[in-house]
């Protein structure tokens, strides 16, 4: 694996972009392209990380991040073990302050945890002495899809993200994604823009380093790539959209929005897609569309993750 000899990993927990700084977000990269590598051989499984434990607490229902984090774990021949809300203590009422030390005195090297609570991943840091990684907290933050999302486009830009437009299109006010990535690509020099209704746009939203749109013909003009974002069904029934068929005309991605980007645009989408709502299943499955791509770089990021939380008192990177 190559990578700075000279840097040493600083971080205890991974909690939220916000707490990196450039050169951690090189060398994260860096260290996730070494794993990516492998990933593409005939055997994926090296023993980097053999008899070291990563917990796998999920109270929030997952699919994409919990696999991908499982994946990475067994990848690095870690042991991995699963435990939801309804299989633990929870669920019979006990607290989380209690579940961490429970599982704190089973002696895990990381804890991964998604959890409905904003602060819920920050919670757990300081009251255990293992490695917590926040696999999404709330409406707050998700910073692996953000550093894999980063991951995913520097596969095609290089380091050259300076300059870059991009677009986040959808449910920005409920979303930890678009929160995350737009700390982390502006730190990478992109310049970010927004696109959504007013009722999807989060307070505060005028203090962000961002340009607001809500005209996606306008927002998207000369992009170098859009983001699409999981709609919220669940808030509709807030009232905070008048109708699912009006949102699909004024802001499903298209072909034909498309045609006003830069025409190298790259397209991406977190998921679970909903197709025809946010975005039309020609570009879904467009050779533009980096959604696949963001997969498999989800592997290779969590896996580089897991290694510099779990090795960091090892003398590693």
């Amino acid at each position: 694996m190559t990578t700075d000899t000279t840097y040493r990993w600083p971080h205890k927990d991974l909690l939220d972009v916000t707490q990196l700084d450039a050169q951690d977000v090189r060398h994260l990269l860096n260290v996730a392209a070494s794993f990516q590598e492998i990933n593409l051989r005939p055997v994926k499984k090296v023993p980097t990380l053999k008899g070291k434990t990563v917990v796998l607490f999920f109270v929030e229902n997952s699919t994409r991040t919990k696999t991908s984090f499982d994946v990475a774990g067994k990848r690095l021949s870690a042991d991995t073990y699963s435990l939801a809300k309804s299989g633990s203590s929870l669920n019979k009422g006990e607290s989380l302050k209690d579940t961490a030390l429970t599982l704190q005195a089973m002696g895990p090297d990381v804890i991964v945890i998604r959890h409905p609570s904003s602060g819920a991943a920050q919670f757990l840091a300081e009251r255990v002495s293992c490695g917590i990684v926040n696999g999404g907290d709330g409406w707050h933050a998700h910073p692996t899809q953000a550093l894999l999302d980063s991951f995913a486009l520097r596969q095609v830009w290089g380091d050259a993200f300076a300059g870059k437009q991009v677009l986040i299109l959808g449910d920005i006010a409920h979303s930890r994604v678009a929160r995350s990535n737009v700390h982390l690509l502006t730190m990478l020099g992109a310049r970010v823009r927004l696109c959504a209704p007013r009722t999807l746009l989060p307070a505060g939203v005028e203090s962000w380093p961002v340009d607001v749109y809500g005209d996606l013909n306008q927002a998207v003009r000369d992009t170098d790539a859009v983001m699409c974002l999981r709609l919220q069904l669940e808030r509709q029934q807030a009232g905070l959209l008048p109708d699912l068929a009006e949102y699909s005309r004024r802001f499903c991605l298209t072909e034909r929005h498309l045609e006003l980007t830069h025409p190298g645009v790259k397209v991406l989408h977190p998921g679970p897609m909903n197709r025809g709502l946010e975005i039309s299943d020609d570009v879904a499955d467009d050779p533009r569309s980096l959604v696949l791509d963001q997969v498999a770089s989800g592997v290779a990021t969590r896996m580089a993750v897991l290694y510099l939380l779990a090795t960091r008192n090892d003398g590693g990177c």
